[in-house]
């Protein structure tokens, strides 16, 4: 697996990921995350995947040449999210094609998030996902290092954040 730098032009690459996310957890009955409609047909959709990808910093890990996942990796939280008073490096986004599931992409990225924060002198990983449903997105990021820092709320969407310690590198 190779991971490598992103930018704006992976827009339509990580919105084909999510489209097929969506697809996935709707087919599983687990529309709560993100709905059941696709990102690509919502504008704001678009606009939200357009805007990280362009002032985040993105990494795609790539598998046989092919885009097997996206990550964008930020210096603090989405609005949505009370800042910390200390210098983060902050998952703003994680997904991983379905065609890749179970490969070990996400554990690569965030392994890759912690090895960017750690060049940074930066102590601390922090990333939010849903809190809903049957919490196996938590449990997935409990596997993956991260404690429960917190929970918020989207409207009605439960978020929860989750936080990672990192030891000076």
């Amino acid at each position: 697996m190779e991971i490598r730098r992103g930018g704006a032009e992976d827009a339509p690459l990580i919105l084909a990921m999510l489209d097929g996310a969506v697809a996935w957890l709707s087919g599983q009955g687990r529309s709560g995350q993100w709905g059941d409609t696709p990102w690509s047909a919502s504008p704001r959709g678009v606009e939200r995947v357009g805007g990280i990808a362009r002032d985040d910093e993105i990494w795609i890990a790539e598998v046989g040449g092919r885009p097997a996942g996206a990550m964008a990796l930020s210096s603090g939280p989405p609005p949505y999210v009370a800042p910390v008073e200390e210098p983060e490096v902050y998952i703003t986004l994680l997904v991983t094609d379905r065609a890749f599931a179970g490969l070990g992409v996400g554990a690569a990225l965030i392994e890759h998030a912690r090895e960017r924060a750690r060049r940074q002198g930066t102590g601390l990983l922090r990333v939010d996902c849903y809190g809903g449903g049957d919490g196996r997105l938590v449990e997935y990021y409990r596997g993956n290092g991260f404690t429960p820092a917190g929970e918020f709320m989207v409207g009605d969407w439960p978020g929860r954040v989750l936080a990672q310690r990192l030891p000076p590198g």
